[in-house]
């Protein structure tokens, strides 16, 4: 006759663990982390940025302009120069208005920049920002 000992251990031996609350548990946090993950929108190209003292965090809804040192400009890591600057805005800017940032290359000349701030202007937009690193 088995012991008492005996009999518990191969009745807890027979005993499986139930996994399914686990797993539910699981993708229950996956599903919360993919649905608050924020993605920024980048430009697809990197850009040596200058620093300014005053630089401060905009907000994540911006319109992202690229301007290289080769003179290229780029949104959503596509070249459309600065004659498709306008084009572009105009139809960005018809659904909802947001502020512009541009990125650019410390080496872009002044007059480039000011071409792309005119054409972002001219495209409808209110803001019209710089971007630049924090020392």
């Amino acid at each position: 006759m088995p012991t008492r000992l005996q009999r518990r251990l191969e009745q807890q031996h027979n005993e499986s663990i139930d996994m399914s609350p686990l797993l539910d548990v699981v993708f229950i946090l996956l599903i919360f982390f993919i649905v608050t993950t924020v993605f920024v929108k980048e430009t697809g190209v990197e850009v040596d940025k200058p620093q300014a003292m005053t630089a401060q965090q905009l907000e994540k809804t911006v319109i992202l302009l690229a301007v290289t040192d080769s003179g290229e400009v780029f949104y959503d890591a596509s070249a459309i120069g600065v004659a498709g600057i306008r084009g572009t805005l105009e139809q960005l800017l018809r659904s909802q208005e947001r502020p512009v940032v541009i990125q650019a290359d410390k080496n872009v000349p002044t007059q480039l920049l000011l071409e792309v701030i005119d054409e972002a202007k001219l495209a409808g937009a209110v803001s019209v920002n710089l971007a630049a690193l924090a020392p």
